[in-house]
């Protein structure tokens, strides 16, 4: 059997002596100890042992772990290490079978204890180390969130974000130090929180409350069109809907967005769920500008953007699980790169309003099959005093799915 030679033990306020039996024997065993100061500062002053400090970033902590593969190396964590904590980071590049994990309560059970919250009717989310922005696609009237501060200053980041977004009326609760003798809780409205002598180890709960009239977007497809900064080249909101659908995310997948224009489809993609990946791919320099601030606005700073001509840029980039072609069909080679990029399974999905689009499409078809579908879309408008039916462009849709 393979020797579990990596122990990784959570650890609360209370310090060592909170520990179990198992965790603190599993640490007193141990030839190396890797840890933040706070947690170093809990051993004796006179420890012999190696340390190992975490550094920034942390990937260089990590690799002088793995190089100490075979020695007794216990890592010291706040709180449970597999809920956003180091655990996650060493389980991706360590083996299970090698390692012991001994969690303590998470801030979010921490938390959830001290309110009367259920664990399981709260988002969770951290923004340690993660743009604020990502707080925007959480927020819906009625929420409960439970967030990870980076620091002092995460509290009142989150109150702008609340009160900007027009949800000042809700109720932030900072909660410090949870489990040790120094615990404080503090609460008051986005609107009106001021505080700033604050722990740097908190966390925040939020009960999300709507200002009156305020307009919330949903996490379904099909945004409205003025949720977008745009100059024009925006797949509007019922093809989007339509599309979104056709792609089908699912937690985990990456969408490649080739000619993203404004951004709207890999952002819809991505606030479907928070482990959706997306890619979007433009060479227009003002429009990459717009899906940046598109991507940050509506919660998916993450998105991943790709200055640049396709296909000519979609060489070397991961294996995507459904790509969309909003742009550029005619141009050449387009669809062997990316019909070659697709993993098998996956999905390829193409818009047109030209007449030589939909030749291109045909050819496509011709090569792998597939499936059309016409988009038409009538909006009521004004006609003097009247309103009136007015055409959107028809969308022609192919969809090919790669065996």
């Amino acid at each position: 059997m393979t020797q579990k030679w990596l122990s990784i033990i959570g650890i609360g306020e209370d310090g060592l002596s909170g520990l179990s039996a198992i965790a603190l024997s599993l640490l007193n065993q141990a030839e190396i100890v890797v840890g933040g100061d706070r947690h170093l500062a809990m051993l004796p002053p006179n420890d012999p042992r190696e340390k190992i400090l975490w550094t920034s970033p942390i990937t260089t902590a990590v690799a002088e772990i793995i190089q100490r593969r075979g020695k007794s190396v216990c890592v010291l964590a706040s709180g449970d290490p597999m809920y956003y904590g180091i655990g996650v980071t060493l389980a991706r590049q360590v083996p299970i079978s090698e390692m012991t994990i001994i969690p303590a309560p998470s801030s979010f059970s921490l938390a959830c204890a001290r309110l009367g919250w259920s664990l399981t009717e709260v988002e969770t989310l951290s923004l340690c180390g993660r743009p604020s922005a990502l707080l925007q696609s959480y927020i819906y009237p009625g929420a409960r969130l439970l967030i990870l501060s980076e620091g002092k200053n995460t509290p009142s980041i989150v109150a702008e974000i609340l009160t900007q977004g027009g949800f000042g009326n809700s109720q932030l609760t900072v909660l410090e130090r949870m489990g040790g003798i120094h615990e404080r809780i503090l609460t008051g409205t986005a609107a009106t929180w001021q505080e700033t002598k604050l722990a740097d180890l908190n966390a925040i709960a939020l009960h999300c409350i709507a200002d009156a009239g305020v307009v919330t977007l949903p996490r379904l497809p099909g945004l409205p069109d003025n949720a977008y900064h745009h100059d024009g080249q925006l797949t509007k909101r019922e093809v989007r809907a339509v599309t979104l659908s056709t792609l089908a995310p699912t937690p985990g997948q990456l969408l490649w967005d080739v000619g993203a224009g404004c951004g709207s489809i890999s952002i819809e993609w991505m606030r479907t769920n928070p482990r959706c990946q997306a890619i979007a791919i433009e060479q227009n320099s003002s429009r990459l500008q717009y899906i940046a601030d598109n991507a940050a606005a509506l919660g998916t700073p993450n998105l991943k953007i790709i200055a640049g001509k396709a296909p000519h840029v979609l060489q070397d980039l991961p294996t995507p699980d459904a790509i969309f072609i909003g742009g550029g069909v005619t141009a050449p080679g387009l669809f062997d790169i990316c019909w070659q990029a697709l993993r098998p399974g996956g999905r390829l999905i193409a818009n047109v309003v030209t007449i030589e689009g939909e030749q291109t499409l045909f050819q496509w078809y011709e090569k792998v099959g597939g499936s059309f579908t016409r988009i038409a879309i009538q909006r009521a408008e004004p006609i003097g005093k009247f309103l009136g039916w007015r055409a959107m462009a028809p969308v022609t849709q192919w969809v090919g799915v790669k065996d």
